[in-house]
């Protein structure tokens, strides 16, 4: 039984006999690639995932509202045919007595295969990569602008993760989307870095456009302003201050915009920037609504921003043209709510002010809470002597209570 054992593996070793095994062959690459494949992503990790592929996203794949991860695409290595050259070495590798030296060999050629046929793969993938990003984004503006509800797809997520995700944006068309599907992209980009960016070139030019259109906002796009304020900088920032400072902003674009500072929370440092950048813009109608939404919100405001709202109204002491009652109701918002954190000299200023800029139904007011409140710093007066103050009860004279009449059974 030795005596044959070793005649059949003699038999297989020498390469005169002819006894190569196919099946045989094509087992030991594949094991042989695994194995060169395992070492070169542990040593060389930067190098494979230099060689991923560009990560492009079927439409059909969807995310969920609330899956934010991740998932990328992976090159995938086929069964790659092998020259008789390869062949032989990798035999003699496995069965040959100097199977080391031949063994290092073998390991230069299959890697020199792979890393051919990795850099025709980047170069075939980086070539083709502008046309079908390109043909991609159209295809995914086709389905956003088609959109009523239901799963967005993963790249638009993926979009908020990009460096160059505003020109890809605008290829998918964003003006044409649906109302459903710009809410959908204000949720995903609201939670991101981008926030502000978004609002001002994409979500911003929307609303108005609706408003110009429709003299109304739709639903989903007002509730795209109000994610918005998940971000109260981006929203001060992204859209009111580029609509003010536009200076085309209209009535139904101030009440609708508006009426999302005045029905939702703001934190209040946020509004005191923003109501110090309005106050140092020029006047304008819409502005000065701006200003009076922000004041009606009783925040417990800074003495900067105070000062600046009050240099604001005391810039029109020269102007000689008549001031729209906006402009007065922006006012006296701003005297009742704080008249008792005015200093005494900007009193004074508004008073003379007053004279000039006359309203006959609003100034009055205007002048009474002024001249009804203490100056910044003055603390208030409770000195009451206590002969005013008369707490003796009420006596009733019980036998000389007046008559009841009562009804007649």
């Amino acid at each position: 039984m030795a005596t044959k054992r070793n005649f059949k593996a003699i038999s297989v070793a020498s390469p005169m006999n002819g006894c190569k095994s196919r099946k045989l062959t094509e087992k030991i690459l594949k094991e042989a690639y695994a194995q060169q494949k395992e070492v070169e992503d542990e040593e060389n990790a930067p190098m494979s995932a230099f060689c991923k592929q560009p990560l492009l996203y079927d439409l059909e794949d969807v995310i969920d509202d609330d899956d934010a991860e991740e998932i990328q695409s992976q090159l995938d290595y086929h069964d790659m045919a092998c020259s008789e050259k390869e062949e032989k070495l990798l035999l003699d590798a496995f069965f040959h007595k100097d199977g080391a030296s031949i063994a290092k060999r073998l390991s230069d050629a299959i890697s020199s295969s792979i890393n051919k046929l990795e850099d025709n793969h980047i170069a075939a993938a980086i070539g083709s990569t502008c046309v079908s990003e390109t043909d991609y984004y159209r295809k995914l503006g086709e389905f956003m602008s088609l959109y009523t509800h239901g799963k967005m797809p993963k790249a638009l997520n993926h979009l908020t993760r990009l460096e160059n995700w505003e020109s890809l944006l605008k290829l998918t068309q964003p003006e044409s989307w649906s109302p459903n599907a710009m809410y959908k992209a204000t949720n995903m980009f609201a939670s991101s870095t981008k926030a502000e960016r978004f609002y001002e070139a994409f979500l911003l030019p929307r609303v108005r456009e609706d408003i110009r259109i429709h003299k109304k906002l739709h639903f989903c796009l007002y509730q795209s302003l109000k994610k918005a304020l998940f971000k109260p900088k981006g929203f001060y920032c992204g859209i009111l201050l580029p609509l003010c400072k536009s200076g085309t902003c209209t009535i139904p674009e101030a009440v609708i915009i508006g009426s999302i500072i005045h029905k939702f929370s703001i934190p209040e440092n946020f509004s005191s920037a923003a109501l110090v950048c309005l106050a140092e813009m020029e006047f304008l109608g819409t502005r000065s609504y701006f200003i009076k939404a922000i004041l009606e919100k009783k925040y417990a405001l800074a003495h900067l921003a105070i000062d600046a709202v009050a240099a604001h109204f005391l810039r029109f002491r020269k102007e000689t043209s008549v001031m729209p009652v906006i402009w007065h109701q922006t006012l006296l918002a701003f005297v009742q709510r704080y008249k008792h954190e005015l200093r005494k000299e900007d009193k004074k200023s508004l008073t003379s002010l007053l004279e000039k800029q006359n309203h006959d139904l609003i100034t009055p007011e205007i002048v009474r809470e002024l001249f009804s409140s203490r100056n910044r710093g003055e603390m208030e007066d409770n000195s009451h002597s206590a002969s005013t103050i008369n707490n003796k009860p009420i006596k009733e004279d019980w036998f000389d209570m007046p008559q009841v009449p009562m009804e007649e059974d």
